[in-house]
């Protein structure tokens, strides 16, 4: 058995990891024509309206209305949805704080369903016991770019005459039973940041099929100001989330490759649960059944009892063996930080937890969601990137590999 590198041994990997650049000429002629229209303002330019032409043309769907950012996307969609003061959204506790800054904002009280052990997703039937007469909405998160169970999902909002929007931002193209995760539930929300599966620096879109949806989120993400003509008198309070001419045409470009990105980053996940699917002590991501992803991170898990080492030094190893590895996701679930235990969404105040409006005691605690404890407990994390060579995939293979079998052997 070899010698593991951090005992001294030589490393697995020994050999730079496949590199490429994401921007181009494709961006800068873009960009360049953005500018000779002199205007960047998104209502008068024709870069935002292309790319919401060809981005909803790629999905299928009506209408795409674009936003300063993810983030942005999630809280115009909450708001277009009807989530209003005094309501609830049960959510996944594994995500982003993006995911539940519009619930905050639109001062609806979170509620987080526990998740799957092995897909990282909502588990059906936590979500389903998460339901009350307080319910407005379920925000799904598709977590690494797995697709969620939709089919459970949609039955229990149809059920409960209650709204899905889908948080898409890192699952770009990922596939549920030939259907696009976005295209799903009420609305579909992504992200343009620097570090999705496509960028503009920051940016967003949301899409839907429903015209009376569509036009109250161009409204959401504007101001409430109308911008047919008709002139300035807003119906409902809306914020500025609009985007600028200059990411639209570096998301136009970065459109085009969109398909590639997500292709070979699903043949790079796929093939390395393949090679460690039947190592000790660890336990490969499951595809939501009819899924496909699109593998915007790649997690696994360990058991520590079987290996006899624990989660954080089996990243270390595996690190020194030139494959670079993180301890989890996030730190810990999101309804153990601070703004939630501590109920200090607003400074000065409790709202919206201690709302009249809402009148229900609810606590954020820790074994809250013991699945999703678990699998940030447990989960080992890599980065998944297009520009891998077969190579590269092979070598992290080899070397989650040496580390499982020396430590499963040596086990004391």
């Amino acid at each position: 058995m070899s010698k593991l590198a951090i005992h001294g041994g030589e490393k697995v990997k020994t050999t730079p990891f496949g590199t490429g650049k994401r921007f181009g000429s494709e961006e800068l002629k873009e960009l360049t024509e953005a500018l000779e229209q002199q205007t960047l303002f998104y209502a008068r330019g024709q870069k935002t309206k292309k790319f919401r032409e060809k981005f909803a043309e790629r999905y299928g769907v009506k209408h795409c209305v674009m936003t300063s950012s993810g983030t942005a996307s999630l809280h115009a969609a909450l708001g277009a949805v009807g989530v209003t003061v005094g309501d609830e959204v049960v959510t996944s506790p594994i995500t982003d704080m993006g995911s539940v800054i519009g619930i905050l904002y639109q001062n609806a009280v979170p509620v987080f369903a526990d998740l799957k052990l092995d897909t990282y997703n909502l588990d059906p039937a936590s979500l389903e016991a998460c339901i009350t007469d307080k319910t407005k909405a379920i925000l799904v998160v598709h977590l690494a770019g797995n697709p969620c169970d939709m089919d459970a999902i949609m039955a229990i909002a149809q059920k409960h005459g209650i709204k899905v929007v889908e948080d898409c931002a890192q699952s770009y193209l990922s596939e549920y039973k030939g259907r696009l995760a976005g295209t799903i539930g009420d609305v579909g929300c992504f992200s343009l940041n620097d570090f999705k599966h496509i960028s503009a620096g920051d940016g967003g879109m949301v899409i839907t099929y429903d015209n009376e949806l569509a036009a109250r989120l161009a409204l959401f993400t504007d101001k409430c100001y109308y911008r047919d003509g008709s002139g300035r008198n807003p119906t409902f309070l809306a914020p500025n989330y609009r985007i600028s001419e200059l990411q639209s045409a570096v998301a136009i470009a970065q459109l085009g490759k969109l398909d590639w990105i997500c292709e070979r980053r699903n043949e790079i996940g796929d093939r390395i649960s393949e090679g460690i699917k039947d190592l000790p002590g660890i336990y490969i991501p499951k595809i939501t059944d009819g899924g496909k992803s699109s593998y915007w991170f790649y997690m696994f898990r360990v058991d520590e009892e079987i290996l006899g080492i624990s989660r954080n030094d089996f990243a270390k190893v595996l690190s020194a063996e030139g494959i670079p590895a993180g301890a989890g996701y996030i730190p810990i679930c999101v309804y153990e930080y601070d703004i939630f235990k501590n109920k200090t969404a607003y400074a000065g105040g409790n709202c919206p937890f201690d709302c009249p409006k809402y009148g229900r005691e609810i606590e954020y605690k820790k074994g809250l969601c013991p699945n999703a404890e678990e699998i940030l407990a447990t989960s080992i994390r890599l980065k998944c990137n297009e520009f891998f060579t077969d190579e590269d995939v092979e070598d992290i293979i080899k070397g989650i590999k040496k580390v499982s079998e020396y430590y499963s052997a040596n086990k004391k």
